[in-house]
Order: C-alpha cells, then sequence, then structure tokens
C-alpha cells in the first residue's frame, strides 16, 4: 500500500476516508478519538461513516474497472442513495466562479463528500480516484499514470505479488 500520491483538491478527503480501514489488518483508525477528529467525526457518527466508506470504496472499485453483473449492475449504488441525504447548493463568487456547497453547515462528512465528488467531477479526477486490485489491499489511490489504467496502489507491493502469482501460477 502506497501512500506518497494523496489525491489532489477535493479528492484527498475522500481517499483519506476511505483508507481509514486497512482491509489486510482490519485495522480501522475510526477506532481511535484521533481518526475520528481527523474527519471530524464523534464515536456517533461511526455506523453512517463507515457505511459511506465502504460505498466509496465500491464505486473506487468500479473506476478500477471492476463492475457488478446482473440485477446489481443496473440498480442505484449504495453511494447514490447516500449521497441523496446530502444537499448541495450552488455558490457564485464575487469573480462568477460557481461552485457546489453543503447546503447545511456545518456540514457533515457525507455532505462533505458530495461536495467533493462534484468539484472532483467538474473537473475530470473523479474517475482517477481507485481501489487497489488486490483483493486484501483494496487502498485506495489517485492514478497519476498518463494512460488512467493503473491497477495495484503500489506496483512494487501489490503489483509484484500479483504478477508473480500469475508466473506461479502459468509454471505450476
Amino acid at each position: 500500500m502506497s501512500e506518497k500520491d494523496s489525491a489532489p483538491g477535493a479528492l484527498a478527503l475522500i481517499e483519506s476516508l476511505v483508507n481509514t480501514l486497512d482491509v489486510e489488518t482490519g485495522a480501522d483508525t475510526l477506532d481511535t478519538a484521533d481518526g475520528r477528529a481527523a474527519l471530524g467525526l464523534a464515536e456517533a457518527d461511526l455506523p453512517d461513516a463507515r457505511a459511506l466508506r465502504e460505498a466509496l470504496r465500491a464505486v473506487c472499485l468500479a473506476h478500477a474497472g471492476h463492475h457488478p453483473a446482473g440485477a446489481e449492475a443496473a440498480a442505484p449504488s449504495p453511494l447514490d442513495r447516500l449521497l441523496a441525504a446530502a444537499p448541495l447548493r450552488v455558490t457564485v463568487d464575487v469573480a462568477g466562479t460557481a461552485s457546489l456547497r453543503p447546503a447545511a453547515e456545518p456540514a457533515g462528512l457525507t455532505a462533505r463528500v458530495a461536495a467533493a465528488i462534484a468539484a472532483a467531477a467538474a473537473d475530470g479526477t473523479w474517475a482517477r480516484l481507485k481501489a487497489c486490485e488486490a483483493e486484501n489491499c483494496r487502498w485506495v489511490y489517485y492514478d497519476r499514470s498518463p494512460a488512467g489504467r493503473r491497477r495495484w496502489c503500489s506496483m512494487s507491493v501489490c503489483g509484484a505479488r500479483a504478477k508473480m502469482r500469475t508466473y506461479r501460477a502459468k509454471r505450476g
């Protein structure tokens, strides 16, 4: 799992939320006061934050090419349902620049995530936030590759393990 290249702009919030869970070890920084404070969460917010985290992870997996099949593919995503509860409003500054902001202040985590997704969709970076293909990793990373087809969070760890498994399977 590589943390060297954080996602740009508003996507950094989403990346940091999804990566609060280390899938391989099961360690969840939301279990700690510091981890919750980093995202502005209270202990009572945890069930909703975890549901949001996993819905975001599923979308990041889809960005990496892992799409659900059958009826599940046609249904609204869990993320879509969660974001419905996070209304946004258009704001225009004195320079005439329009942006989307959470309708309520202070904005909860879901509303902040909704605004981040809107900003990333507008600037074309949303689809580059992906989840590692390795099933025991699923770390979210920002794909900075020129073609946008990166599959692992780290070629030197997860990518090398996958390539070694493929090599051994072919030889065996």
